[in-house]
């Protein structure tokens, strides 16, 4: 009886130091790491926000009233509109764990669409903006489709229609630059993104405008609307996401659609920005568009981040770019500084992912 009462105690005493230890962990899953994980998992634009508001510091306190004007800090909103809309685009690709090789393409051959239409054809400019924003909706489904129906990988697909779509270009156009005094007089409205307005000293275009309000309208549709939860969920985990109900290969070729239309809005505000319609501009949108996106914290395996985050990167670049400039530095340490930038941000993601494992 006594063996047995001490063999009692003693399971006693490990189910007591169990317990101990399951406490122990709990307390440490609670402790100020954890929950600091925890908030940049649940609002991953904080870690872009934070890397903003220190560059803008540091280089403000470098710089002082030089980077501090009005003037300067619009500069920066001008210099990343192309890129922030184009970053919005693949925003919604990377989300559902895809990515698009082709914004850029999709972009110029838009632009080059309506100037050509305008000019080559004769059609009023409202008609040729319209016959641009269906050209990238066109290959956007295209690409959709591919993805979301023959089962392709992203990569392949995009990579592939970056090709196509960058020849289909150059032989539409027969490399032909549309010079900015002919669009001025004969077609303003292709112009349109490029105005300027004064406000306290700072200058606004109507394309850096366009980009804020077009992430603003993006972030709310993400979060507050079921095609928006719907994008998150198939990012997340497709097959789960159709079990529940979800029409997966809808929702993706939506999403290159859309992807598809905001890069042929790019390619009206390229020529704003540009003044001219030239089938050789923006070559490096789609890497330049990957790293706002990686860098404003959206998880390259899909179903998380927060497009604001993008816009955030893209400032980040601006920035960056901006400040070591007026500092009179060599260029090249904008593309080491910004590749620091890319790698760390996936190590933070990788980071953050711990938290839901």
């Amino acid at each position: 009886m006594a063996e047995s009462a001490s063999k009692g105690q003693d399971f006693e005493s490990v189910l007591s130091d169990s317990a101990t230890e399951v406490a122990e962990f709990e307390d440490d899953r609670q402790g100020f790491v954890y929950k600091f994980q925890n908030l940049l998992h649940q609002n991953p634009a904080i870690v872009p926000l934070i890397v903003l508001v220190a560059a803008i510091v540091i280089f403000g306190a470098l710089l002082g009233n030089k980077f501090f004007s009005p003037f300067a800090l619009t500069l920066i909103l001008q210099q990343v509109q192309i890129v922030g809309i184009v970053a919005a685009a693949q925003s919604l690709v990377i989300l559902t764990a895809g990515i698009d090789l082709s914004v850029g393409a999709i972009m110029v051959l838009s632009s080059v669409v309506m100037g050509q239409f305008t000019f080559r054809y004769g059609l009023p400019p409202a008609v040729s903006v319209m016959c641009g924003l269906a050209c990238g909706t066109f290959f956007g489904f295209v690409n959709g489709w591919l993805v979301a129906k023959v089962k392709l990988p992203p990569f392949i697909v995009t990579l592939g229609m970056w090709q196509i779509v960058l020849a289909t270009n150059f032989l539409y156009s027969a490399n032909e630059t549309i010079r900015s005094q002919d669009i001025a007089e004969k077609a303003a409205l292709l112009q349109i993104f490029g105005y300027k307005f004064k406000f306290y000293g700072a200058v606004f275009t109507v394309g850096a405008i366009f980009m804020v309000l077009l992430v603003l309208v993006l972030a709310y549709v993400l979060r507050q609307t079921s095609w928006g939860r719907h994008v998150y969920a198939v990012g997340d985990d497709p097959e789960a996401a159709e079990l529940s109900g979800v029409q997966v290969s809808r929702i993706l070729i939506s999403v290159y659609m859309l992807s598809g239309l905001i890069c042929a809005f790019a390619g009206w505000a390229l020529i704003g920005r540009l003044g001219s319609v030239s089938p050789t501009a923006g070559q490096l949108a789609n890497i330049e568009s990957i790293t706002a996106v990686v860098i404003g914290g959206i998880s390259l395996f899909g179903g998380r981040g927060s497009i604001l985050g993008t816009l955030f990167g893209a400032l980040i670049v601006g920035v960056f770019t901006l400040g070591l400039r007026l500092l009179g530095t060599d260029p090249q340490w904008t593309f080491l500084l910004i590749g620091v930038l890319i790698i760390a941000a996936v190590a933070v993601d990788q980071w953050i992912r711990k938290v839901s494992v």
